[in-house]
């Protein structure tokens, strides 16, 4: 499997917070943010990341679930899944977690894969993050299985 890695900088294009009323500082988020990759392998960088995400936290801290997709000029496209968690210090708020690759578009039609991420918020709309990981294409697989 390939190791890809990279960055990406994002802004908030979507954002929605309800305070819970059960307990002091709980809040449920719901979150879409945009952006461009930076990558390492060509069929990452500069393709156009959104992803989604819900947050369930208490005091800023709490777990981060969500859904990503990734897409090209040509249309080409893949997606998956992220958890992971949110810590929020003072006026600062990072987040961290695993990423799954479960399916794609065009050239990455059956793709799988996995990795790690870390941002944080460098101001209440922008976001930064890195990541790294790996991918398996469905060709690529394919071309493995048939020279066995």
């Amino acid at each position: 499997m390939p190791n890809y890695s990279g960055s990406f900088t994002g802004s908030v294009s979507l954002q929605s917070t309800i305070a819970a009323q059960d307990q002091t500082m709980h809040q449920l988020g719901l979150c879409e943010i945009r952006g461009t990759q930076r990558c390492t392998d060509e069929k990452w960088n500069g393709a156009s990341l959104t992803y989604w995400s819900v947050t369930d936290l208490l005091a800023g801290n709490g777990p981060q679930r969500g859904y990503w997709t990734n897409e090209r000029g040509d249309g080409d496209r893949d997606w998956g899944t992220f958890e992971g968690q949110v810590a929020a210090s003072g006026t600062q708020v990072g987040f961290e977690g695993v990423f799954k690759t479960t399916g794609g578009s065009g050239q990455f039609a059956g793709i799988t894969g996995e990795g790690r991420y870390k941002g944080a918020f460098t101001s209440p709309t922008e976001v930064e993050m890195t990541w790294e990981g790996t991918y398996q294409l469905a060709a690529a697989s394919a071309a493995g299985a048939a020279g066995r």
